[in-house]
């Protein structure tokens, strides 16, 4: 068993122990081919929480650099299939791993607003998840965090359909106006179920 799966097990009980899990949605994850995740940000518990629930496939996160400075931890986070990025930076490293990512057909997390958002209130999108979504064959699935991981409170996981991305692809269509696309399909989620 790997630790990934390890992993998921444990975060499982601690999820299900803890907070008062629903989750929706799950059935929108391809159960094969090149995923894009797209979730807002709200904690640091963000990443494991979508990675638990998202059972029927493994999920790749970029993690800012800072975290991989230790070599133990470094290892643990590979092995959960994270990978470094530079923040505020064109980190064409971490891009070329996300694209690889997708090309090998495994699904990548994203979080388009770049940094949690203190206020739980989203933000707005950077250009990175429009331009993943536009040079890979990837589609997008948009997802809603909703709650604040306060002990025994309601915690929602919302999966929303995935969006196809092949017409945007053969229009001149920029980055940022994909990623507002994205933005729009979390916030109509985050209205729904909220």
């Amino acid at each position: 068993m790997s630790l990934y799966s390890v992993g998921r097990k444990i975060t499982t009980v601690f999820f299900r122990v803890f907070f008062r899990i629903e989750v929706v949605g799950n059935d929108n994850i391809p159960d094969e081919g090149p995923v894009i995740v797209c979730s807002n940000h709200i904690s640091n518990l963000d990443p494991p929480f979508i990675g638990t629930f998202i059972v029927n496939r493994e999920v790749h996160f970029m993690a800012k650099e800072e975290l991989f400075k230790n070599r133990f931890v470094r290892y643990i986070l590979y092995k959960l299939h994270a990978f470094p990025v530079k923040r505020g930076l064109n980190d064409k490293q971490a891009l070329r791993t996300a694209l690889t990512i997708l090309k090998e057909g495994k699904v990548l997390g994203i979080f388009p607003e770049g940094t949690r958002s203190k206020s739980g209130k989203l933000k707005k999108g950077l250009p990175g998840t429009g331009f993943f979504a536009l040079k890979s064959e990837a589609v997008v699935v948009p997802c809603a965090i909703i709650g604040s991981y306060k002990l025994f409170r309601p915690l929602k996981l919302i999966f929303g359909e995935p969006m196809d991305m092949t017409q945007y692809r053969k229009q001149r269509i920029s980055p940022q106006e994909v990623t507002d696309l994205i933005m729009e399909e979390i916030a109509k989620l985050i209205d729904t179920y909220k």
